[in-house]
Order: structure tokens, then C-alpha cells, then sequence
């Protein structure tokens, strides 16, 4: 039938299509503008790339340079006023819901300038693609009529709330606000969860904030990136390539001599050095403890867990209280806890030359050694086994 448009497609085949047209979406913004424009983590080729430009232009009207710039403005300022989309600051209801005017809001003259840099600027872009933004989903609206009919009104409805609805309102919202954490960096994105298939692995945002060079966004043995199966399939076709998706630094089983690239190894892995540290040495620490805590402190035995290898930055003030109270009840909890900001003034501390580094890690070693907590002896004994390089 004619209001069934070129297609005359089923139901269940219609949901289909508009299911993978969104994904080919979610993976353009994913591969394109976030791994590859924004953070400069991966190199696609020509074709692929204006693929994505053109897709994006044709379902979001999307400009390159303003997701990019505000994108990159967000890691830059992230957690403070000046960050464009923070629930922190802002409020989960309001990046949830007024994502995509958000923004629209932030793409100042001031913010592409600064952070829109490396971004297309050839004819196609100024002609069209920037000149024309809302040509691409006019086209689309058109191109869904023919193809699907009256159907065609839902799909284009679908492609255009996509990404204001999954990319900036759910990652930008609920991954600063709701998830676990891997690791403890500046700032309070979470990942939402370790399976990353509907928003292209973009769920796995803690992971992402943690290493933004990263073209892989996945970091545990359970977790799933499909952009990264995407990233591996392009490249078997030479259409992508990975620049990096680790720190470079390696465990040496044996090795005990502590030198200046054991220093840059552990600053490279700074993040996964301190998960391990909490697992290794603080919660087995804790665990004892317990015990020995009094009825007051007991209760909170849960919260103490997350509180004392929790980012500072990130800890409210009665939180900070809570903690006070207990590390000043207990001595070991309060040296573990003490020899972990040490080890992390190793790369917060500006200004510090290679050989003070490597001075400070050698006493951080011989004190934890000479502690008397198994733990901590034990911790030691691991960071000696870093290096820039592989075993022999």
C-alpha cells in the first residue's frame, strides 16, 4: 500500500530498522566525534570519517566543531560552573532532561575557539554541512516518508530524540551521577553499566574520565565496549587505528630494584595502582579492623570502605567528619590511609624532578617495609616489580 511507503515493511521489520539506524548513530558519535575529534585517540579513514560526519548531519545536525569544543571544555572543566553539562553543579533533573539545550547554550564564540581546534573546516563544511544545519534532517524526514510511509513519521521522531535523550541527557546526566566506580579520578563520572551496547559503550564513563586518550573504553574483564569491536573490525579493514588504549607500564614478577622508569610506570597506571591499593591493603586492613571498632563506628562500616579510598575533592563535609572520627580511633587505618596520599603526592605534587621522585618512592617503600602491617610490606614489595618495559 502506498502509505506504506517504497518499503512496505512489517512491524517488527519497521523496529528493526529503526533500531539500527539509531545505533548507526550511537556508533558515529561514539567513533567519530567523541574517540576520534574530541580526544584524538584513534585515526579513521577519510571515507569512514565523513561517513559519520554525513550520517550525523542527516540525524542530529550535529556540528563537528561545537560537540567537539564542548565536549573537550567539559574535561577540562568538569565538576565546576564553567562545565557545560554537570548534574553536579547543574542537577541530575536538569542534564536529563534539557541535555541537548544545554548544549546549545555552551557553543559560544568564545568556547569553539578555544577548544575547537583540529576540526573540519573544508567547503563541504562551510558550504553545507555548518551553512545548512538543518538541511541534513529535512532530507532525513523526507528519505524516512518515501522509504516507510506514514512510519516514516515515528522513525524520524525516533532518529531525532536518539542522542538528546541517550548521549546527553544519560551519559551526561546519569554518568556524573549514578554507577559504580573503577577508579577514583577528579571528578564524579560513574559508568552506568559494564555491558556497553546501547550507547556504544559511552556507559562505561568512569573508565573514560580516567583515561580519555583511551579508544578503549572497557577496562575490566567483565566489562563490554561494542565501540571497541567496531574499532577492531574497521581496523581488520584498514579503516581505523587505535593510538593507544593502556598506560604503558608492566609488572615484572621478581624484580626489586626500584629506578626511575619503576617511578613513570606507576605514574603512567597512578589509577589502576590505586584500585589495587584499595583492594590489596585497605579493605583486607578494614576487614580486621572491624572488629576492634565500637558500636558507634560499626554501622558505618560500609560507608568507611568507600570513604577512605574515595578522591578527596569528591568527599562532602560531614563525610569528612565521619571519617575524622574513625582514623582518629584507629592507628593502622589512619597510617594506610596517610601512605596513600603519600604514594599519590608522587604525580599530584607539581614541580618535583625525576630523581626526587624516584627519592620519595624508595622512602615510601622502606616505611612501608619497616610498618609492621603485612599489607602494606606486601604493597611495597609490588610496586617494586614496575617498569616501562616487559620481562626479558
Amino acid at each position: 500500500m502506498w502509505f506504506n511507503g517504497l518499503l512496505d515493511l512489517s512491524v517488527m521489520q519497521l523496529i528493526l530498522v529503526a533500531l539500527g539506524m539509531t545505533h548507526i548513530t550511537i556508533v558515529s558519535v561514539t567513533l567519530y566525534l567523541h574517540r576520534h575529534s574530541a580526544h584524538n585517540s584513534l585515526d579513521l579513514h577519510p571515507v569512514l570519517k565523513h561517513f559519520f560526519r554525513f550520517w550525523l548531519w542527516m540525524t542530529t545536525a550535529q556540528n563537528t566543531k561545537e560537540w567537539t569544543a564542548i565536549h573537550r571544555k567539559h574535561h577540562a572543566k568538569c565538576e565546576t560552573e564553567e562545565d557545560p553539562h554537570s548534574p553536579v553543579v547543574l542537577g541530575i533533573r536538569k542534564v536529563l532532561f534539557e541535555g541537548a539545550e544545554l548544549y546549545a547554550t555552551a557553543a559560544t564564540p568564545e568556547t569553539l575557539e578555544r577548544y575547537g581546534q583540529r576540526t573540519p573546516e573544508d567547503w563541504i563544511e562551510r558550504n553545507v554541512y555548518s551553512r545548512y544545519k538543518m538541511l541534513g534532517v529535512m532530507l532525513m524526514a523526507g528519505l524516512d516518508l518515501a522509504l516507510f510511509g506514514v512510519n516514516g513519521i515515528w522513525i524520524w521522531a525516533l532518529q531525532m530524540m536518539w542522542i538528546p535523550v541517550w548521549a546527553a541527557g544519560v551519559v551526561n546526566g546519569i554518568g556524573h551521577w549514578f554507577g559504580y566506580r573503577n577508579f577514583e579520578c577528579a571528578d564524579n563520572a560513574r559508568n552506568i553499566s559494564p555491558l556497553g551496547i546501547l550507547i556504544g559503550g559511552e556507559e562505561l564513563h568512569n573508565n573514560h574520565h580516567t583515561y580519555p586518550n583511551s579508544s578503549k573504553l572497557s577496562r575490566r574483564w567483565y566489562e563490554f565496549d561494542i565501540g571497541w569491536g567496531y574499532i577492531r573490525l574497521f581496523q581488520l579493514f584498514g579503516l581505523a587505528k587505535p593510538k593507544g588504549y593502556r598506560p604503558i607500564a608492566h609488572h615484572v614478577p621478581g624484580k626489586q630494584d626500584v629506578d626511575v622508569e619503576t617511578v613513570q610506570a606507576i605514574a603512567n597506571n597512578r589509577f589502576d595502582i590505586m584500585r589495587q591499593y584499595r583492594k590489596r591493603v585497605m579493605e583486607p586492613a578494614l576487614r580486621q579492623q572491624k572488629a576492634l571498632m565500637d558500636d558507634e563506628i560499626r554501622p558505618r562500616y560500609r560507608k568507611l570502605k568507600q570513604l577512605l579510598s574515595r578522591e578527596v575533592s569528591l568527599i562532602h563535609p560531614k563525610e569528612k567528619e565521619t571519617l575524622e572520627s574513625v582514623l582518629e580511633r584507629n592507628a593502622m587505618l589512619r597510617q594506610l590511609y596517610e601512605k596513600s596520599h603519600e604514594l599519590q603526592a608522587l604525580w599530584r605534587q607539581r614541580g618535583l624532578k625525576p630523581q626526587e621522585k624516584l627519592n620519595a618512592l624508595m622512602k615510601w617503600c622502606r616505611e612501608a617495609e619497616a610498618s609492621g602491617i603485612r599489607y602494606l610490606e606486601e604493597f611495597a614489595e609490588h610496586l617494586r616489580a614496575y617498569s616501562l618495559r616487559p620481562a626479558a
